[in-house]
C-alpha cells in the first residue's frame, strides 16, 4: 500500500467512516470535541462524544424571523446550517470572571487565585462564515496596541476543523461578504462533505498530526471537481445579496438622517436578539457583586448590546435615546464604522440577525432600501 504524505497544504480524500477516528484522535491530541448537535429542534454547539451525535439527515429552512429544522435523510453530516448558537460563546462566553477579592483579618483585600489552565478545544464543523467571524473578534481583542488576556487565553487552545459550506440556506450571504462559502485560511484543517467522504485540506502542524493513522487516499480529480461544482452551486444558491459591498461605509455614513431610519424604528423592539446571535458582537460590560458580608466581592464580564438604552448612557444623558439611534448606530457600525476600525466589515452574511429578528427586520432589505432612498 503506498504511503501518503501528509504535509501543509496538501489535499488528501477520507471515506465516511474516518470521521469517527478523526474525532478519536483529537480527543487524544488532549482537545475537548464540540460540534453541531440537534437539541430542542435547533442547532446547538456541545461536547461531541461520536460522530454519531452530529446531525447527519438534517437541513434548515430559515427566512425573515423564522427557523425550523427538517429531517430528510440524507447522508450528510454537516449539511444543516447554523441556528441561534455560534463559536463566540466558547472564547467570548456570555459571563466571564474577572476578579474575585476577599477582606482579610488585618482589613486588606488580597486577589483569590486565578483558576487552574484552560482545555483545549477542538471546534468540528466550523462554517466558512463562522471562521471569518473568529478572525474579525481576534482583530478586536488580540490587536497590536492591546490584547485581552481571557480572551487570548481561550483562542490559542483552539483546534479549528472547518467545513466548507456546500447547502446554504435561505437567510445567507456569505458570498456578498467574501466570507464564504470556501475557506480561505485560519483552519487545521478543512472538509469538504461529498456523499462518499471529505476532501480534506490540511492547514497548520495539528492538523496534519490529526489524521495520522487514518486511511485517507489520494485525492482523484474527480474529488476536486465534485468539491468546486459544489461551491459553485453553493454561490448561486444563497438565500440573500448585498451588492456593492464596498461603498457601504460611504452610503451609510454619509446618510445619517435618511428617512428609512425612522421607518425601520417602528418595527424594531430593540429585544438585542440581533446582537446576541451575531457572531461578531463584541459589546460587553463589568458587573460587580459582593457578598452580604460585604467579605468577599467579585468581578464579570457579560454581554451587552448597543441596543440596550442603558449602554449608551453617560454623565449627563442618552447618547442614543430612541430605537431609530440605537438601530441606526448598530447596522452602520457594522458596515460602515467597523471598516475603519479594524480593517474589516463587521458582518460575515451569517444572516443569524434575519432569521432571529423576531419583527422579520432583514439587513439586506434595510440597506437596500437606503441606497435606492438617496439614488446611490
Amino acid at each position: 500500500m503506498v504511503e501518503i504524505p501528509l504535509t501543509l497544504g496538501s489535499r488528501v480524500a477520507l471515506p465516511k467512516p474516518g470521521l469517527q477516528g478523526l474525532l478519536d484522535n483529537l480527543r487524544r491530541m488532549g482537545f475537548q470535541t464540540l460540534g453541531p448537535q440537534v437539541r430542542d429542534q435547533a442547532i446547538v454547539y456541545a461536547a461531541l462524544e461520536s460522530a454519531d451525535d452530529l446531525p447527519r439527515g438534517y437541513t434548515s429552512e430559515q427566512d425573515a424571523g423564522h427557523y425550523r429544522l427538517v429531517y430528510t435523510n440524507h447522508s450528510r453530516y454537516f449539511d444543516v446550517t447554523p441556528g441561534a448558537a455560534s463559536w463566540k460563546q466558547f472564547l467570548f462566553p456570555p459571563v466571564s470572571p474577572m476578579g474575585r477579592y476577599t477582606r482579610q483579618a488585618d482589613g486588606k483585600w488580597m486577589a483569590e487565585a486565578k483558576p487552574g489552565e484552560l482545555t483545549a478545544m477542538a471546534f468540528v464543523g466550523v462554517r466558512p462564515c463562522e471562521l471569518t467571524a473568529i478572525q474579525v473578534q481576534d482583530r478586536i481583542f488580540m490587536r497590536e496596541e492591546w490584547q485581552d488576556p481571557l480572551y487570548r487565553a481561550r483562542r490559542q487552545a483552539v483546534f479549528i476543523l472547518a467545513v466548507n459550506c456546500l447547502h446554504p440556506c435561505g437567510t445567507c450571504f456569505c458570498a456578498s461578504m467574501g466570507s464564504g462559502p470556501k475557506a480561505a485560511s485560519g483552519f487545521d484543517l478543512c472538509l469538504t462533505e461529498l456523499e462518499d467522504g471529505f476532501l480534506v485540506e490540511i492547514g497548520s502542524e495539528a492538523g496534519r498530526m490529526a489524521l495520522e493513522g487514518l486511511q485517507v487516499q489520494l485525492a482523484s480529480a474527480f474529488w476536486y471537481q465534485a468539491a468546486q461544482k459544489g461551491l459553485e452551486e453553493a454561490r448561486e444558491k444563497m438565500g440573500r445579496t448585498v451588492p456593492n459591498v464596498e461603498q457601504l461605509p460611504e452610503l451609510l455614513l454619509n446618510n445619517l438622517e435618511a428617512q428609512r431610519w425612522e421607518e425601520v424604528a417602528r418595527r424594531c423592539m430593540s429585544c438585542t436578539n440581533c446582537t446576541q446571535v451575531c457572531p461578531t458582537c463584541f459589546c460587553w460590560e463589568a458587573r460587580d457583586t459582593s457578598d452580604l458580608s460585604g467579605q468577599s466581592v467579585s468581578r464579570e464580564r457579560i454581554w451587552d448590546s448597543c441596543f440596550n438604552p442603558d449602554y449608551s448612557y453617560i454623565a449627563g444623558g442618552n447618547l442614543r435615546p430612541t430605537t431609530r439611534s440605537r438601530y441606526r448606530q448598530w447596522l452602520t457600525h457594522k458596515f460602515g464604522g467597523w471598516q475603519a476600525q479594524f480593517g474589516v466589515k463587521g458582518c460575515v452574511g451569517c444572516g443569524r440577525c434575519i432569521t432571529w429578528c423576531p419583527a422579520g427586520i432583514d439587513v439586506t432589505v434595510e440597506l437596500a432600501a437606503i441606497r435606492q432612498e438617496v439614488g446611490a
